[in-house]
């Protein structure tokens, strides 16, 4: 098991990613696609996420990454769907007449965590791990 760390936090958070253009129109292809995976890149490393996997389709966009404790996946993807949507704009701007308003990405995403650890082992862990005293017991449930 890999673990990352910075100078007090020593952490394995792992999550995995979907988004969508606008209408699920394809446009996600030749140079907006490249683009596209060069700016979500970018803007993963500024933040000192790690891409694991990614992978860029038509209308959607997968990323598997890692990232640090104190970045949370909302803020996660507003900073990515933000800032490449804006070079997008930029750097294409006949996709301004198909995406009128300024929103190349539509408005939700989809996020589930990735890990090795299952409940059962959490628990079993913890069992375990302290000396038992029936005073010091708590359920989280």
């Amino acid at each position: 098991m890999e673990y990352r760390q910075n100078s007090h936090t020593k952490y394995k958070i792992e999550y995995h990613f979907v988004w969508v253009t606008k209408y699920r129109y394809h446009v996600l292809q030749g140079d907006v696609a490249l683009r596209v995976r060069e700016l979500v890149r970018q803007t993963c490393e500024r933040f000192e996420i790690h891409i694991l996997r990614g992978v860029v389709s038509k209308d959607h966009v997968h990323i598997l990454c890692s990232a640090p404790p104190n970045i949370s996946p909302s803020d996660i993807m507003r900073r990515v769907k933000g800032r490449v949507s804006r070079k997008i704009f930029e750097e294409f701007p006949h996709l301004k007449k198909r995406y009128w308003g300024k929103h190349f990405w539509a408005r939700g995403y989809f996020c589930i965590t990735s890990g090795e650890l299952t409940k059962d082992m959490i628990q079993e862990y913890l069992e375990h791990h302290f000396e038992k005293d029936p005073n010091d017991h708590f359920d989280i449930e």
